[in-house]
């Protein structure tokens, strides 16, 4: 699979989509560090050099619905990385939609960004920050998100982001495979033995209403279950609080 490796750039994700319209296969784009690294909604991504800033680009099949399952994909292959580096399975959790959690912290964000037309998919950009040696503090995230801790901070492990991919564009193409070959159920499956507090109450976002209920499961088109007072709602996007 292609690598692009570069000392700076704005944002690894837009690298990755300029690559689009030449691309004979799916590509990965790490970058040293980031000056102008976006997350979620919008917000900003804090990139210091040390981290790894790395994105997926591919042209997959199907409509815009099922490559956004791919967020799980990537949320596999991240714990199976984590866990394959450290040796500590207990430590990683996976916080739906898309973070992956160290010792209940934030280690890892995902970011998905397509285009296309017609309902069909041009390309899929996966983009992956992991804080492998510094976190963001915590007064620069959202108040009540979870405060962001390091790989090296939490573990003691220092990991370079081409050491992290080396292990992650192999786990990522794995489920990958899995996914192509049987569809989402047992990505689906995986997800939830990772998931964090699967069966806890917790509270969902979404724009200004928020609600509160027993996070119960994710169903098969990737949506939050709550059950809340033995109402079950299905939530395809929401921000998610512990």
């Amino acid at each position: 699979m292609a690598r692009h490796a570069l000392a700076s750039v704005d944002s690894t994700n837009a690298y990755a989509s300029s690559l689009a319209p030449g691309l004979t296969g799916p590509a990965w784009v790490i970058a040293g560090e980031q000056t102008a690294g976006r997350g979620r909604r919008g917000r900003g991504w804090s990139s210091p050099r040390g981290n790894f800033y790395g994105s997926l680009v591919m042209q997959p099949d199907g409509a815009p619905d099922r490559a956004a399952l791919r967020s799980f994909i990537a949320a596999l292959a991240l714990h199976q990385t984590c866990v394959a580096l450290t040796g500590l399975p207990q430590s990683f959790t996976l916080k739906w939609p898309n973070d992956v959690l160290l010792n209940g912290g934030k280690l890892a964000g995902i970011l998905l960004e397509s285009a296309g037309q017609g309902g069909r998919i041009g390309h899929l950009v996966i983009g992956i920050g992991v804080n492998l040696i510094a976190a963001p503090t915590v007064d620069q995230v959202e108040p009540g998100a979870v405060p962001p801790v390091s790989l090296l901070g939490e573990t003691g492990l220092r990991v370079t982001p081409e050491m992290f991919l080396d292990h992650l564009a192999p786990a990522f193409a794995g489920w990958e495979a899995e996914f192509v070959a049987h569809g989402f159920a047992p990505i689906r499956s995986a997800w939830l033995a990772q998931a964090a507090r699967l069966g806890e109450t917790i509270r969902a976002r979404t724009g200004t209403q928020e609600r509160h209920g027993i996070f119960e499961t994710i169903d098969d088109t990737g949506a939050l279950v709550l059950n809340m007072n033995g109402m079950r709602e299905a939530i395809p996007a929401a921000e998610v609080f512990f």
